[in-house]
């Protein structure tokens, strides 16, 4: 029997160690190594392997033609990815555990009636992805399954097959019988990876695989596994909430600013075309500290509504705090309402929250967070049919955004009568039924906003 020994293995670059240590020298992370066995069959590895023909070419001998997407049946998903699955590419999905991402991997195959699938499950027995899937519906006539761990039955089944969409779930529970780490390694998830990355391109099949993520939030595995997938989606969202939303972090074959938004039900996931009739509450009329934004996710527009709850400080120390919003611009826009507006909020805890469980980073909100914010601090209702986008800077002055007529496109839809704008933007007012009002400081917003 061939000799066993322990290496240790940082799993967030893949270096190694003789031994542990505390940080990586290699990345400069800390506490990201681990205990691997390795024996003389994995010191050796893998010989490297070649996805083309082998010789170079001259580039314009190389024939690109536009590549035939497939249409998942999903117009969320086909946003994020682009415009549908590439043939022949490897797409990773990753979220926290129950978020919905074997729910959304098997449901889009169920979509696909018209063509040969297959989903291959490491986590789940046959008579478990048959309740699932008699739970989700749709046409399984074409769907294969199978439960299997190894990747190399895997593989043949697929040959076997032929299908024209694989998926895998997830990539830390099948291992390659090349190798004797443990399933679920460093070293088994990276061949794993190359080799189903091998397969794709040369079968011309595409592969969604599943992975776990850390308790850091962050795709668990090497971080060469996100180097050699083509496309990695965040399926992101509070398991208290509805929503769901699905993210692109890296995409060769698209943008990576588009944004899906689902609904979680008891039969599995819908998709929400019309996010903003579902995140705007009806009864917000009358109450304080509530502002509605005009946001952009990739060119996709909808509107938000931001709740803001400012009340006296209990200790010492007031209170930050901001769900769905980064928290330290945050305190950089409260700095601007105090050092420009002139409101002091020094003894008072700050609360934010987008309703919705929405994590949104587009700077155009920055508008309807002060308004919020001030809005609960006087105890004011804002008026119900305004809504607000603008970015703010640190002279208190209101920075143009992009997009700004889908914005006000979306507020018009929905029934709004009046948005504010930044005041560098020249728009044409007159195509619009809705009142676009052009504001330069906060200041004039606050006039407008809150009258005495």
């Amino acid at each position: 029997m061939a000799k066993a020994t322990i290496q240790y293995v940082c799993s967030s670059c893949g270096a190694k160690a003789p031994q542990m240590l505390g940080r990586c020298p290699v990345c400069g992370e800390w506490g990201t190594y681990e205990e691997e066995l390795v024996s003389e069959t994995t010191k050796k590895g893998i010989a490297a392997r070649s996805i083309g023909n082998g010789k170079p070419q001259r580039l314009q001998e190389v024939e690109a033609s536009e590549e035939m997407r497939i249409d998942m049946h999903n117009g969320e998903l086909n946003r994020v990815l682009g415009g549908g699955l590439v043939p022949g590419s490897l797409v990773l999905l990753g979220g926290e555990p129950g978020i919905g991402k074997s729910t959304l991997a098997l449901q889009v195959l169920l979509q696909l009636g018209e063509r040969k699938t297959f989903y291959a499950s490491g986590e789940e027995s046959l008579r478990q992805l048959k309740l699932r899937a008699e739970r989700l519906a749709g046409d399984a006539s074409n769907l294969y399954i199978s439960s299997e761990t190894s990747l190399e039955r895997i593989l043949e089944q697929v040959k076997e097959i032929d299908p024209e969409v694989v998926v895998i779930d997830s990539i830390q529970t099948i291992g390659t019988e090349s190798l004797d780490a443990t399933i679920g390694s460093i070293s088994q998830v990276r061949e794993c990876a190359a080799r189903i990355l091998e397969f794709a391109k040369t079968r011309n099949i595409p592969f969604i695989i599943i992975g776990h993520i850390n308790k850091e939030g962050s795709l668990a595995g090497p971080k060469v596994l996100e180097h050699i997938v083509d496309t990695v989606l965040q399926f992101e969202g509070d398991q208290h909430y509805m929503y769901r939303i699905l993210r692109a972090q890296k995409n060769r074959f698209g943008s990576t600013s588009e944004l899906g938004i689902y609904e979680m039900r008891q039969d599995g996931l819908r998709e929400v075309s019309n996010p903003s009739e579902l995140l705007l509450s009806t009864a917000r009329e009358g109450l304080s500290g509530i502002a509605i934004a005009a946001a952009v996710e990739g060119v996709r527009p909808f509107l938000i509504e931001v709740q803001a709850l400012v009340s006296s400080a209990a200790y010492g120390t007031p209170q930050r705090s901001s769900t769905g919003f980064d928290g330290r611009r945050l305190n950089m826009l409260l700095a601007v309402l105090e050092k420009r507006v002139g409101f002091k909020l020094l003894q008072k805890d700050v609360f934010l929250n987008i309703a919705g469980g929405l994590r949104v980073q587009d700077p155009a909100i920055d508008l309807a967070v002060l308004a919020a914010v001030l809005s609960s601090n006087m105890d004011i209702a804002l008026d119900a049919g305004t809504c607000l986008c603008g970015e703010v800077g640190l002279a208190g002055e209101i920075r143009s955004v992009n997009r700004i007529e889908q914005r006000i496109s979306e507020a018009q839809k929905l029934g709004f009568k009046r948005i504010l704008i930044p005041a560098e933007q020249k728009i044409d007012s007159a195509r619009y039924k809705i009142e676009v009002v052009p504001v330069k400081k906060v200041t004039d917003a606050f006039r407008l906003l809150i009258k005495p």
